[in-house]
């Protein structure tokens, strides 16, 4: 059985003062938690989330890693950086990111190779656009930017690693994939990595859907067999409507 692992991707939001008491808010609400709990605060939140949680039952990340490990990289994080804070896990290729900041399949790959490297696990980001979606190349989208992030990656690395398949037509949008939409995609990327490493590393991955989880719908998508998790949004920044998404990973 693989754990179930809720993330919240705080986005640009919170500053260091408010994500503190977010971050004791949801450390209380995720003491009895049977599944990993993930925070995902902005760079300038990250110490004061991880000093807020203390010895608590939820994990920090960061929601985005350099592939250097140092230089000439105004505005970039290195994972070593992250690592001496005392973060965990780091999210890779949001839609936002390659929307907005030109991440493409490449650099997803490197930053994936560079938070292995640094100790990190990373929360590596697929999915398909609206358009992808409806011109039918929705499968040949996923199988590609999971191929490309996990390329030079061995077997054992990837085992370790989680991949969050958020279609970008469901972020932010209100918009949610059916449970069966989402199981279906689930599946592809499953059988994606299954094809690259086998069957045990295939069994092992965990695969969280990230595309407007929120209370209401979190029991039913929980519920399908390759659907490990969620990355959460905006429900993430109210620590009941979190505990909600917690409880329902039972």
């Amino acid at each position: 059985m693989r754990k179930k692992i809720i993330a919240g991707n705080w986005k640009m939001n919170k500053t260091p003062s408010e994500a503190a008491v977010l971050a004791k808010e949801i450390a209380e609400v995720a003491k009895d938690a049977v599944c990993d709990v993930v925070i995902c605060p902005t760079a300038v939140c990250l110490d004061g989330a991880i000093k807020a949680i203390a010895d608590g039952n939820v994990a920090v990340g960061a929601q985005n890693v350099h592939f250097e490990e140092k230089g000439a990289f105004t505005g970039e994080l290195a994972g070593n950086m992250l690592t001496e804070i005392g973060v965990k896990y780091v999210i890779i290729g949001h839609s936002e990111r390659r929307q907005y900041f030109g991440e493409t399949d490449e650099t997803v790959n490197k930053r994936t190779i560079a938070a292995i490297n640094a100790g990190l696990t990373p929360i590596v980001c697929v999915g398909e656009t609206l358009t992808e979606r409806e011109q039918g190349i929705m499968e040949e989208t996923v199988r590609r930017q999971t191929k490309i992030a996990y390329l030079g990656i061995d077997g054992d690395k990837a085992a370790e690693t989680v991949i969050a398949y958020e279609p970008v037509w469901a972020i932010g949008t209100g918009k949610t994939a059916t449970a069966d939409q989402a199981q279906e995609v689930c599946a592809i990327i499953r059988d994606t990595i299954c094809g690259l490493y086998g069957s045990d590393v295939a069994e092992k991955i965990r695969i969280q859907y990230g595309g407007s989880m929120n209370d209401a719908n979190a029991a039913e998508l929980l519920s399908k067999p390759d659907i490990d998790g969620g990355l959460i949004g905006g429900a993430s920044l109210v620590a009941e409507k979190f505990a909600a998404i917690i409880n329902a990973a039972k």
